[in-house]
């Protein structure tokens, strides 16, 4: 009995660093130390983040895409193993659920995809990265590409609320944590910089606006530190050159309509998400 009870304080503080590690600038309880700069959790986090970054680079060249095509099992596969490795660091309980909330907003992607009649592989997961869903074909213009990348934060937000509603209601600390962290998550996501879902969607704007997301970026990155927003502002950077130089004629020409009902779903998901960090007790 007491081997097991340690073993519960043990997860119980594990859950707690990860759910504070999240928000800048607060401590594990108060009073106590900041982590050390050379944790486990950030080491893991930088080498996820290059790791993330080769493989979306590896995406461009339609390396992923092929390899996803013949491992059928893939998806399955690189869920264990991201739970496995979430689990060293969280606990099995927090790592599951925590990978089953990435899931749900990569199938958002996914029933998006079939909706727009766009091949498709099935998600595949990176540890300490996320997730992705690697297209088979383009989308026809920049208002189809923003309502795939929209897919996702809607329904990984929704989910989350879910879960961050039954964790207040029934006052249990793990889907509290649950919840709170994938409302981060999906927060995170609409950063409007390529290849971020935010990102996506910023592309059925003006120019104008994707250099004002990328300067957004920038200031997320300068107040949070993160090394995976670091890699994903090197491989936005190349993305929004590349588009800048070579657009795709007619790809960009959406009508006012278009691009108000972009702009106010975007925005509005955006507060309702910012709306609900405080809830967290």
């Amino acid at each position: 009995m007491t081997d097991d009870a340690e073993r519960r304080a043990r997860e119980l503080e594990n859950l707690r660093a990860v759910y504070q590690s999240l928000r800048p600038g607060q401590s594990l309880r108060p009073g106590a130390a900041p982590p050390p700069a050379g944790s486990r959790v950030g080491r893991n986090v930088a080498a996820g983040a290059v790791g993330g970054g080769l493989l979306f680079v590896l995406g461009k060249a339609k390396f992923v895409g092929l390899l996803a095509g013949a491992l059928k099992w893939k998806t399955l596969a690189t869920m264990l193993l991201s739970i496995g490795a979430y689990a060293f660091e969280w606990g099995w309980a927090f790592a599951a659920g925590f990978v089953l909330l990435i899931f749900v907003h990569e199938m958002g992607h996914a029933v998006a995809l079939r909706r727009e009649g766009i091949p498709a592989g099935a998600p595949v997961f990176i540890p300490f990265v996320g997730a992705f869903v690697a297209m088979h074909g383009q989308p026809r213009d920049a208002a189809v590409e923003a309502r795939v990348a929209m897919a996702g934060p809607i329904t990984g937000s929704l989910a989350a609320w879910l879960v961050l509603g039954a964790g207040l209601a029934w006052q249990h600390p793990l889907l509290v944590a649950l919840g709170h962290t994938a409302v981060l998550l999906n927060l995170f996501n609409l950063v409007p910089v390529p290849p971020l879902d935010g990102g996506r969607i910023a592309g059925a704007f003006t120019r104008t606006y994707w250099v004002l997301g990328y300067a957004l970026g920038t200031g997320a990155l300068l107040l949070t530190r993160s090394p995976l927003l670091l890699v994903v502002l090197i491989v936005g950077f190349f993305t929004l050159v590349r588009r800048w130089r070579d657009p795709v004629p007619g790809y960009d020409a959406l009508s006012s309509r278009q691009r108000a009902t972009i702009a106010l779903t975007y925005a509005a998901l955006v507060i309702a998400l910012l709306a609900t960090l405080p809830l967290d007790h």
